[in-house]
């Protein structure tokens, strides 16, 4: 569509153990008993997704006080958003060009904290944010129980937000923005086919978090929900962008986000 736009908003950076983020990366074996682990650096991104009918917001971010006690220590240990208090969502949206009053539309991928900590800013408006219905009651379930997963904050997303449930494996948004149901990091992960004008921009999210579990390496099992379904999911990514000669956005990918923001 020539009347739609990307921008590509840098919400900070990631300190990470990449044995989390390519499972097996660095193992020991007989005749090296103590291997080199790579502590790495990963990105943490939204999009502004702008169309003649509506402005989207891609994911919301990481709370701004997440080294400051926000997420619990054992996952700050683990994913350090070493930078978050320098990136509040109001004010890298400001420095996108767009403000919180220009969001007509909120896509979460999934909840995450490092995906809904800004979604307080929409907390008590009209603005719809959209989740798949396989996500928010796993949120809740992961966030209540000793099951699911570590990963999700019940503070992020149980608060008065205008929330639209999207069911099924497709759901057209608006012109120009299909998403897309990848179940296999979480239940209910959210992708999407976007038909820039330049190259449609197939946005994978943290169905890869690199380039290496976009090539068939998964992540840890910690960060899988269900691996059967991730590589599910992964063949329908390819297999999309094969037929659209997309490119990809990963979801932490430092070198590929920066490119692609380029």
């Amino acid at each position: 569509m020539d009347d739609l736009t990307v921008t590509f908003v840098d919400r900070g950076r990631v300190k990470a153990d990449r044995n989390f983020v390519v499972d097996g990366h660095s193992v020991a074996t007989a005749s090296n008993r103590e291997p080199t682990h790579d502590y790495e650096t990963y990105v943490v991104w939204n999009l502004v997704i702008e169309t003649p009918e509506m402005t989207i917001l891609w994911d919301t971010g990481s709370h701004p006080e997440a080294a400051d006690g926000y997420w619990p220590e054992p996952l700050y240990e683990a994913f350090a958003h070493v930078d978050a208090a320098d990136h509040p969502l109001e004010a890298d949206l400001d420095d996108a060009g767009c403000g919180l009053d220009d969001i007509d539309a909120v896509v979460m991928s999934h909840l995450h904290l490092d995906h809904a900590g800004g979604l307080r800013a929409f907390e008590g408006t009209d603005v719809p944010i959209y989740v798949h219905r396989e996500e928010l009651p796993f949120a809740y379930f992961s966030s209540n129980t000793d099951e699911g997963s570590i990963a999700y904050l019940q503070r992020d997303f149980d608060r008065d937000l205008n929330w639209r449930v999207v069911h099924g494996d497709s759901y057209h948004l608006t012109d120009g923005v299909e998403l897309l149901h990848l179940p296999g990091h979480t239940p209910g992960l959210l992708g999407a086919l976007v038909e820039r004008p330049d190259a449609p921009l197939l946005v994978v999210g943290d169905e890869a978090y690199v380039e290496a579990n976009y090539a068939g390496r998964p992540m840890a099992t910690g960060l899988l929900w269900n691996n059967g379904a991730w590589k599910e999911s992964l063949e329908r990514c390819r297999d999309l962008q094969r037929e659209t000669d997309a490119e990809i956005l990963l979801g932490h990918d430092l070198a590929v986000f920066e490119r692609l923001a380029d």
